[in-house]
């Protein structure tokens, strides 16, 4: 027994997660900093093992770096193995290590790190900064170069006008990607270090999403919502809003806005000119359902487990088309799950797509300590 203290003590003073399972998969022991990590999962592992486990670690795992892959690596292993699960979003390392008792008794033992990001944060962050004032910059220059030339009236010059003016269009493109791509990765950042978490809960609070809509539709003209490639039109005049009730939510209005602007952009990118893109916000069970739904190509059974995965997109050419980085919508997703609400979508091929979201709804009794409790 003073040995089995002593040893819990040393558990106890790691400064990452330990779980020990015993061969028949039950969790016979683990450290403070677990419960930490892990919180109110740790209870459902205690009571339910192994196989609790596996299915709250697999999340967004790929069949071959599953736990149960891993688990088997292990027992036949000489040295740990290296592996990562999701928390959240937020990439922890992990290993796996065989121990075996003076019974002859093999238990696995999972080791779940806490990752120091201040040192790749800081790089990040200075990339970040100098590649977001290389894209102003460069863009600051590209209008001054369209507007020096379109004064320019010499018939003469016309002809090196417009290469110019070529010229000058393809840097915009490729700088409004860089800028997009680079808001992205701040997001991403954020997910994986962690840092979304404080940054929702400072942020949540009431919202009325009927008023919200009508200004998030009136404030469309005054972004760049769709790629510079894509073909433009007044895609405002095919938004149709239906809002039922008096809708009260619980959300970050930023990441709430980030989320309906990607859906409106494949809505718009992904369906023919005319066609309606209809908001219909609903009471439901258990918070506010939000619809977003088009009349365009929509995404086929086969390619659906592939729309919420980082840096992968649908596969079927009228999406091919189009420019992307396949990493908006997982973006959204986790940003939202971040703030109790879900992301999901119906879709039907050549019939259209729905994104729909459940948001928590606002409660007044609840405000004061949903607004210090983190989400």
């Amino acid at each position: 027994m003073a040995a089995k203290l002593e040893a819990q003590a040393v558990l106890d003073a790691l400064g990452h997660g330990i779980l020990i399972f015993s061969s028949d998969g039950k969790l016979i022991q683990h450290n403070v900093m677990a419960g930490t990590l892990l919180g109110t999962d740790l209870k459902i592992i205690r009571e339910q093992g192994w196989n609790s486990a596996a299915a709250l670690f697999d999340t967004d795992l790929l069949p071959e770096e599953r736990v149960d892959e891993i688990r088997k690596k292990a027992l036949s292993a000489e040295r740990p193995v290296r592996f990562h699960i999701f928390r959240s979003g937020e990439y922890v390392p992990c290993t796996a290590a065989t121990i075996t008792d003076a019974g002859g008794e093999v238990a696995l033992m999972l080791t779940l790190d806490v990752p120091d990001w201040d040192v790749v944060s800081s790089v990040i962050d200075k990339f970040r900064v100098e590649m977001r004032d290389a894209v102003q910059s460069t863009r600051g220059h590209i209008d001054l170069i369209n507007r020096t030339i379109g004064s320019d009236q010499d018939p003469a010059a016309a002809r090196i006008i417009r290469r110019i003016g070529g010229f000058t269009r393809l840097i915009g493109i490729h700088m409004s990607r860089a800028g997009r791509l680079m808001h992205m990765l701040e997001r991403l950042e954020d997910l994986r270090t962690g840092k979304l978490r404080d940054k929702v809960r400072d942020d949540r609070k009431k919202l009325n999403l009927e008023d919200y809509l009508e200004e998030f539709i009136e404030s469309l003209d005054e972004i760049e919502l769709l790629d510079p490639e894509t073909e433009m039109h007044d895609y405002r005049s095919r938004i149709k809003l239906v809002v039922e009730g008096t809708p009260l939510v619980n959300v970050s209005r930023r990441y709430l806005t980030y989320t309906l602007q990607e859906l409106l952009r494949n809505a718009i990118m992904y369906s023919l000119r005319g066609t309606t893109i209809q908001i219909k916000v609903t009471p439901a069970s258990p918070g506010i359902q939000m619809d977003v739904t088009d009349e365009g190509y929509g995404i086929r059974p086969r390619e659906a487990e592939r729309v919420f995965k980082p840096f992968q997109r649908a596969r079927q050419p009228q999406i091919i088309s189009e420019f992307g980085y396949g990493l908006s919508l997982y973006l959204c997703k986790s940003e939202l799950a971040a703030m109790n609400a879900h992301l999901w979508f119906t879709s039907e091929d050549g019939v259209g797509t729905t994104f729909s979201l459940m948001l928590p709804p606002w409660v007044e009794d609840a405000a004061a300590s949903s607004s210090s409790q983190p989400a």
